[in-house]
Order: C-alpha cells, then sequence, then structure tokens
C-alpha cells in the first residue's frame, strides 16, 4: 500500500467512524486488509478502497468495519467497576429514582444501562449476572435494561447468541459459571434468566444522528475505545455519551484512559481501584 493511499483510506477510516489509524499502523491496516482483499479475489488495495467508496456497495462497509476494528474482552474483565455498581451504584440509583420528580412509576422501577463498545457481549452480561444475584434479590420490583452496541456486525451476532468458549470464561468466578451458563463441552451459552435483561445492536458511536437516539441511560461503559480516537473525535464522542446520560449517571471508560483535556462536564468519583465519571 503506497503512502498516499493509506492516507487516504486513513481518512475515510476517521470521517466514518473517528478511529484514527497512525503512521506506525500503516502494516496493521494493510494486513487486516489484505484478508479481505484474497477472499474477494482482488489485486490491489486501489482496487478494493475503490470497491468499498461505491454507494451502491453498503455491505461492504460492514465487512470493513469488521477488519479494522479490534474485540479483545471476556466475562468480568474490569471487576472493580463491577465491585462499584454492586456495593454503591446500583443502590444510589434505586435510591435516586424513587425521589426524582416526573417519572412514571415503571420508570422508578426500571435501571438503564448502556454497553456501549459491547464486542461479543461478554461485559454486558458480566454486568447483568451481577444485578441478578446481588441486588434484584433486594429489590424483586426493579427491574434491569441492558443496550450493548458495537460497530462490528459479526461480533453482535456472536452476542446476541450468547454462546462462548473456555477464552471468555477463563476470568468468571466458578460460582457465576455454574450458576448462569450452560456447559456443553467446550461451549458455554448464558442462561435464559440474565439474557431476558440484555438486547444488543450495531451501532457506530461517530454517527450524530444515531447517538442521539441513545437517551434515558444511568450508566454507560465504554472501555477502551476513546484510545483509538484522537482528541477531536473524542470531544465529540464523550459529549454524546453526557447527553445519553440521566443526571446523577455515571460513565466509565477503560483503565488506560482519562476524560482530561476532553470534557469538564463530569465530576470524578473514586472507587476501589477505579474511577468513574459522574454527570451532575
Amino acid at each position: 500500500m503506497s503512502l498516499p493511499l493509506f492516507q487516504e483510506i486513513r481518512k475515510y477510516i476517521y470521517e466514518s467512524t473517528g478511529i484514527y489509524f497512525q503512521d506506525n499502523k500503516k502494516y496493521l491496516l494493510e494486513s487486516r486488509l489484505q484478508r479481505r482483499i484474497n477472499y474477494l479475489g482482488l489485486n490491489s488495495f486501489e482496487e478494493y478502497f475503490s470497491l468499498l467508496k461505491r454507494n451502491s456497495n453498503p455491505e461492504e462497509k460492514r465487512y470493513f468495519y469488521e477488519a479494522i476494528t479490534i474485540n479483545e474482552t471476556f466475562f468480568f474483565r474490569n471487576q472493580p467497576q463491577l465491585d462499584a455498581m454492586a456495593s454503591k451504584i446500583f443502590q444510589e440509583i434505586i435510591n435516586n429514582k424513587k425521589f426524582q420528580p416526573g417519572l412514571l412509576p415503571h420508570q422508578r422501577n426500571k435501571i438503564r444501562i448502556w454497553s456501549a463498545a459491547s464486542s461479543s457481549g461478554e461485559e454486558a452480561y458480566s454486568i447483568a449476572m451481577v444485578f441478578h444475584d446481588l441486588i434484584q434479590p433486594k429489590y424483586p420490583d426493579v427491574t434491569l435494561e441492558i443496550v450493548g452496541t458495537d460497530i462490528n456486525t459479526s461480533v453482535v451476532e456472536t452476542a446476541k447468541e450468547g454462546v462462548y468458549k473456555e477464552y471468555s470464561i477463563r476470568n468468571i468466578p466458578p460460582y457465576y459459571l455454574k450458576k448462569y451458563f450452560k456447559i456443553n463441552g467446550n461451549s458455554y451459552e448464558v442462561v435464559p434468566e440474565i439474557k431476558k435483561f440484555v438486547s444488543f445492536k450495531v451501532m457506530n458511536l461517530y454517527d450524530d444522528i444515531m447517538m442521539r437516539t441513545m437517551t434515558g441511560f444511568d450508566v454507560i461503559f465504554c472501555a477502551n475505545v476513546l484510545i483509538y480516537f484522537d482528541t477531536a473525535s473524542k470531544i465529540k464522542v464523550v459529549s454524546h455519551l453526557y447527553n445519553s446520560l440521566n443526571r446523577g449517571g455515571y460513565l466509565f471508560i477503560g483503565y488506560s484512559e482519562t476524560l482530561q483535556g476532553i470534557s469538564k462536564a463530569f465530576k470524578l468519583v473514586s472507587f476501589p481501584k477505579t474511577v468513574g465519571y459522574k454527570k451532575e
């Protein structure tokens, strides 16, 4: 891939997703697109990019997004964030909603969470397990709705199926593994009583129109996404996430990420071994 073509494809990726490929990631983009080029029987990166830009071929954009995104996750990946939910945040949301003016009765009894880069669904299901095990027995009238979204169509389909291999379940506490999975050889399927809390759909966090439809959430998890954006893209996406949160809601991002220099709209809240960002 020539440098001018790399820069042109990088611009295309940035304008459509907000993801920015640094110069030293040229080899990564080449290797990922080469597999798709070979599959399609094309002869060059130029030929593939020409195919991609045709408005008459939206299906290829789906494969393109799958090629350029990284989907590394597993159950209970961020235990301190789950602990913060279990020890404080679920209870805080329940208490606040009981006295929040303007809410209908069914709204007071529902907690809404968005897993904004859900990949194959492990994060969303982990949150649901914690709620079912530790919160719902205390508050049987409280319901939970988790929406998982990702730009990668294939991982969203995996999330909907809720069937995983040993790699994904390696960090699950044995008690949860026994309670919340149907085990069939090396296959582990999330049980229906957990699946009922969660829905998944394809979504681009850089799409202004789609993001405006995502409102009324009490907590948003958006881990290990901002690291792929430049400052301008981070500001745009975080602003959308802020608007998607209810007042008093929390945003959780990845360990290596920060909102410093990105947004002053949130209040930083410390929890044991982690931090959250609260919309006041």
